[in-house]
């Protein structure tokens, strides 16, 4: 049975920082895509980060870049989503997914939602003073 369980979520003050994590079960994520997603109430879902575990290439959505870091653990079969000045507008409920494979985009733009295989339960992140 595959799963991907998230942890480290939590309340933070705008500024602070977190560090999520993302463990796997049931599959080797040596050979996966990883990427993280977040939703927020009334908004779409909304691509974060992503990281191939093969070549360690990651990809990050332009409201994160600079702030979120995306690295793997392959022998923990985990990978992490350090993010570092959190604003109020990084509150949501963030998730992992994975594929197989290396491909980190199609056409140009970042594996979408609908590409991934396995999803975790989600994580709630909140960033309030």
């Amino acid at each position: 049975q595959v799963q991907l369980v998230e942890s480290g979520g939590g309340l933070v003050q705008p500024g602070g920082s977190l560090t999520l994590s993302c463990v796997a079960s049931g599959i080797s994520l040596e050979h996966y895509v990883v990427g993280w997603f977040r939703q927020a109430p009334g908004k779409e879902r909304e691509g974060v980060s992503s990281i191939s575990l093969t070549s360690g290439n990651t990809v990050y959505a332009d409201s994160v870049r600079g702030r979120f870091t995306v690295s793997s653990d392959n022998a923990k079969n985990t990978v992490f989503q350090q993010m570092n000045n959190l604003k109020p507008e990084d509150t949501a409920v963030y998730r992992c997914a994975a594929t197989p494979g290396t491909r980190l985009v199609h056409w140009g733009q970042p594996l979408a939602d609908y590409e991934y295989d396995y999803w975790g339960q989600g994580a709630q992140v909140t960033v309030s003073s």
